[in-house]
């Protein structure tokens, strides 16, 4: 897709603090990954997606996932029912390929952009 001229300064900026932000380091961090594929079988349903990034540690992995809704919500409590399922269901998956590690889960809202942490009870609620 080629973006319409006037569009291009406002993506760019727009990407651009996202990329930049301090706060969001640890995701574009030398080792983290991007665009990771994602396929499983969870409760007896397929689940093929694509992880947005994902950061792996010793005791720990990170599912963040873009968003570009706009306004986003204020909290986790006004998140999309779908968000959510697509969340606990990447959750799930990464779990079983990395027993005994924490997996926390974000939504990267693009518009701010702002970094939302989802927390683990709200997505057990949409576990698959």
């Amino acid at each position: 897709m080629v973006w319409p001229r006037p569009l291009r300064p406002r993506i760019a900026e727009a990407t651009l603090a996202v990329l930049e932000h301090p706060d969001f380091a640890p995701i574009f961090a030398p080792g983290s990954q991007g665009e990771v594929p994602v396929v499983a079988l969870l409760g007896g349903r397929a689940l093929a997606g694509q992880i947005d990034r994902l950061v792996v540690s010793a005791d720990c992995v990170m599912i963040v996932d873009y968003k570009t809704l706009r306004p986003p919500p204020q909290d986790e409590a006004a998140v999309a029912g779908a968000y959510l399922d697509q969340l606990a269901a990447y959750r799930a998956a990464v779990a079983a390929i990395y027993p005994g590690r924490e997996v926390r889960c974000a939504l990267l809202w693009t518009e701010g952009p702002r970094l939302m942490p989802v927390s683990g009870g709200l997505l057990d609620r949409h576990a698959p």
